[in-house]
């Protein structure tokens, strides 16, 4: 793994983010003060059981949620706060998403899947879609351009959409369960991209239940209960503190 200086910029900055939905029985406390950074450059997987918050905290990242309480910053801009007009730009220009089930458009070729992103954020068609076709080429799906997903196999449809994602040259990149729905073979392969992109210097952050699947990572942030435990010195002491419920 290629190492990230400490003067690095910060890329990813969250501060006592709080996320509350509400339930039948109680309110359920998906994330209860959350603090971390993460530097440009840096692939960090964050791991946790099931309902520990991970996937909440990374589509609050995303802009997809919005944190009750706290502050999200992401490539120097806060994005909490914002309205969702705003924040769907933001998040087109300066985001990638991948999604465990890829969520992918199957009414059109896998280039059209990526192209249309990139049209949609103003780029030129011819070069929305030359950049598709650079992205198959890497991602080894270059004989696949004119293909629908639905004859693609679970991790070329996964290498499909990290292409989409990276079509717009975002800044930050997160991965919901990426490996998920893939069998072994798959999830190596996908983790192995992820890798080969972290040496190329983009920066990841990853969600999983899996210790495996967080290994192939620069570093680990644990989580539990709606809090980090174990990230850096600094953001697990912040996290921690912020952790009991207000009441």
């Amino acid at each position: 793994m290629s190492a990230v200086a400490p003067t690095a910029p910060v890329v990813l900055r969250l501060r006592g983010v709080r996320r509350t939905f509400d339930a039948e029985l109680a309110p359920v406390r998906a994330l209860r003060g959350v603090n971390l950074e993460i530097r440009a450059g840096e692939f960090v997987a964050i791991i946790g059981p099931s309902g520990c918050g991970k996937s909440t905290l990374l589509n609050v990242v995303a802009g997809l949620e919005t944190a009750d309480e706290g502050t999200v910053e992401v490539a120097g801009e806060t994005i909490s706060g914002r309205d969702p007009d705003w924040t769907a730009r933001f998040r087109r220009h300066h985001i990638g998403v991948v999604f465990q089930f890829f969520n992918l458009i199957d009414g059109v070729s896998a280039m059209q899947n990526i192209a249309l992103p990139a049209a949609i954020a103003g780029m030129r068609r011819r070069d929305a879609e030359a950049r598709a076709r650079d992205l198959l080429d890497l991602l080894g799906l270059g004989d696949r351009a004119d293909q629908l997903p639905s004859v693609l196999s679970g991790g070329q449809r996964q290498r499909l959409a990290i292409a989409r994602a990276l079509v717009n040259e975002p800044a930050l990149l997160l991965a919901d369960e990426p490996t998920g729905a893939l069998d072994s073979d798959g999830g190596l392969e996908i983790l192995e991209l992820f890798r080969r992109l972290h040496m190329d210097g983009h920066t990841i952050v990853m969600v999983t239940h899996s210790a495996e699947v967080a290994a192939g990572a620069g570093r680990l942030v644990h989580m539990r209960d709606g809090v980090i435990i174990d990230g850096r010195a600094e953001d697990a002491g912040a996290s921690e503190a912020h952790g009991d419920d207000r009441e």
